[in-house]
């Protein structure tokens, strides 16, 4: 079952686009409370697409996904392999505002579970994620915008 949130962030648009696919190791410091390097691998990167392993520090959790982006205002996601779950997609929809930030829409669907640890895992984001996640993004992409993270 799929969750949903959206926040408001000081981040222009493209700013915005930039930092959901900036596959550099740009990618482990703008997102530094959600990723780290040991589990961060780049598959594969292309102008469209990118197949990248990511993780959180201080948990067993990692993910293989395929994220894909066509337009400056929508990257999405496809899960390929992880330790708690088959299946799973994600997107998110980047809207500029009259003063120069951004409307982030974010759609969440981790799909079917891997065994009593997966549904824990997945109850879990699904209870918590949408409180959560928008908070640690926002102050990222916060963050970016004040120029704290750009080369």
């Amino acid at each position: 079952m799929p969750f949903r949130f959206d926040f408001k962030t000081a981040a222009s648009r493209d700013d915005v686009f930039r930092a959901f696919t900036d596959f550099t190791d740009q990618r482990l410091v703008i997102w530094k409370k959600t990723l780290v390097a040991e589990k961060y691998e780049v598959r594969e990167l292309a102008d469209d697409h990118a197949v990248v392993k990511e993780g959180s520090g201080g948990t067993k959790i990692w993910v293989l996904l395929r994220y894909e982006w066509t337009a400056p205002d929508s990257v999405r996601w496809t899960l390929l392999d992880s330790d708690h779950c088959d299946s799973g997609s994600g997107d998110v929809r980047i809207t500029r505002l009259p003063d120069g930030g951004s409307r982030v829409d974010v759609v969440i669907d981790h799909g079917d579970p891997r065994g009593a640890r997966g549904r824990l895992i997945l109850f879990s984001q699904r209870l918590l994620g949408p409180v959560v996640f928008p908070r640690m993004w926002k102050s990222a992409l916060d963050k970016l915008a004040a120029g704290g993270t750009w080369p």
